[in-house]
């Protein structure tokens, strides 16, 4: 069976994985689906965390 184009990915917030002293414990998460083809690299959007109460950065993870 073939392997389809899209694929889901995972976005983390790079603001809350690497500051130490957030507001609270824990990463903001977002799942979304990407198209292999056209976007081979790792994905980055702006997007609103929770845990640091505003818009941030939310690069792709494995």
């Amino acid at each position: 069976m073939a392997k389809g184009v899209r694929v889901v990915i995972t976005l983390e917030c790079t603001e809350c994985r690497t500051n130490p002293n957030k507001r609270s414990n824990g990463v903001s998460r977002y799942t979304s689906t990407k198209n292999r083809r056209k976007h081979s690299g790792r994905m980055e959007f702006r997007k609103y965390c929770p845990h640091c109460n505003k818009h941030t950065v939310h690069k792709e993870t494995k």
